[in-house]
């Protein structure tokens, strides 16, 4: 059942070499470790802010009830930190009375993170690769199948690791989810430039049209007035989202605590851009934002419904991208997700992709086998059947899981983002 990937292993890997393992278990533990965390991260040129310890530490005080923390460092023989797996190990529901033990990095199961990854010292990754696996093999007792969600289409370990299981023979597959990214130009004029003539003139039209009828401000929150910008973004997002008959991110205190925390951690080390379109004084529309080196991470938006006509998260994202350039950022990434309004701005499609994979001859491997097979039978049914008999067993397949009401959600789609 092995999927074949497109994905070559990373020029800088080296041969393999034994590195010394400790697991941490707590986030109390870990507290110890952030000094070496932040030195790697900062060594990793394909590290982003998802797999910091500011917001990683923020998602598991959050969702991680009901979990088990296991943190691989991974150590070299000058006890420097080469690798990092911070992992969790959850119970995933097969069918009622079935439940499998699931590992999967942590950050995942939330909807809220993309660019999860395992991090290893450029030259560590086939090291940090087969440390992994050995950890894994030797504690096979605690897990019966491995998810790793929203790896990077360029993560190093992502790629040793794909290589290597099909070396050894271990069941696995992969499936890819799109992004969008803006590689950001030098000044504005540039980037409006790549934009097509209709997008050009709309964007142009739309931003006369509101600075002519309102005082019109776009400032970023800062620590005097963080809270209140927070409330005012949760309400606006709400208001998108119920106006369109959906709950909403927001709808979850797990979430709101979740962001209050994480957006006051980013706030100190100068990573959030919480950005406020203010009218006449008053908040109208939001973006959530963070900055982790040269780019920009857009995470979640909202605007006020009964201004619609004032086109505002389309109006909201020109003058973020503007500022972005005046400022000198690089890039400009939407993550995950195929939302039609991305293809809008002139950016390139980016990919994340997913492993599921098992021991051989393990409860996991004869799951992931089943599964694959559903998925071959699916798509064989959809290429066969009309489409009105295919529509109806999708509808049919749809109120089953209403019915079952299932929490789990592999590939972490976020539907309420902005």
């Amino acid at each position: 059942m092995t999927v074949p990937s497109t994905l070559s292993p990373p020029a800088t890997a080296t041969a393999s070499r034994e590195l010394r393992l400790r697991v941490y278990d707590s986030l109390e533990s870990l507290e110890r470790l952030r000094p070496a965390w932040e030195k790697l991260l900062a060594e990793v040129p394909t590290a982003s802010v998802f797999s910091t310890w500011e917001w990683l530490g923020a998602w598991w005080r959050a969702f991680g009830e009901g979990q088990r923390l296991q943190v691989l460092a991974l150590f070299d023989d000058h006890e420097q930190l080469a690798g990092l797996a911070p992992l969790g190990i959850t119970h995933h529901t097969i069918f009622r009375g079935c439940r499998l033990r699931l590992v999967r990095l942590m950050g995942d199961g939330s909807a809220d993170s993309d660019n999860l990854d395992i991090i290893a010292q450029p030259g560590s990754e086939q090291a940090v690769t087969d440390a992994f696996l050995r950890y894994l093999e030797s504690s096979s007792r605690d897990w019966d199948f491995c998810a790793l969600n929203t790896l990077p289409s360029y993560s190093p370990v992502g790629q040793c690791l794909l290589q290597t299981l099909g070396l050894q023979n271990w069941p696995h597959s992969t499936s890819q989810r799109r992004g969008f990214a803006i590689d950001l130009p030098k000044d504005w004029e540039t980037y409006r430039k790549q934009l097509s003539y209709n997008e050009r003139g709309q964007l142009g039209k739309y931003m006369r049209r509101l600075e002519r009828e309102y005082k019109v401000r776009l400032h970023a929150a800062t620590e005097s007035d963080l809270s209140a910008c927070l409330q005012d973004f949760f309400d606006l997002h709400q208001k998108r989202w119920v106006s369109q008959g959906q709950a909403g991110s927001f709808a979850s205190q797990a979430r709101r605590e979740f962001y209050h925390d994480l957006s006051r951690r980013l706030l100190e080390r100068g990573w959030l851009q919480l950005w406020m379109l203010e009218l006449n004084g008053a908040n109208v529309g939001a973006e959530y934002d963070f900055l982790w080196k040269d780019t920009v991470y857009c995470l979640q938006g909202g605007f006020d419904t009964n201004m619609a006509s004032g086109h505002l998260g389309y109006v909201l994202r020109g003058y973020v991208l503007k500022q972005l350039i005046e400022t000198g950022i690089g890039h400009y990434d939407f993550l995950a997700g195929r939302e039609s309004y991305k293809g809008r701005w002139a950016g390139r499609e980016t990919w994340y992709f997913n492993i599921q994979f098992a021991r051989p001859g393990s409860r996991g491997a004869l799951y992931l086998r089943l599964k694959h097979k559903a998925a071959e039978t699916k798509e064989w049914l959809r290429q066969r059947l009309p489409k009105n008999a295919w529509k109806l067993l999708q509808n049919a397949k749809a109120a089953g899981r209403d019915r079952a009401k299932s929490s789990y959600s592999f590939g972490g789609a976020r539907e309420s983002r902005g």
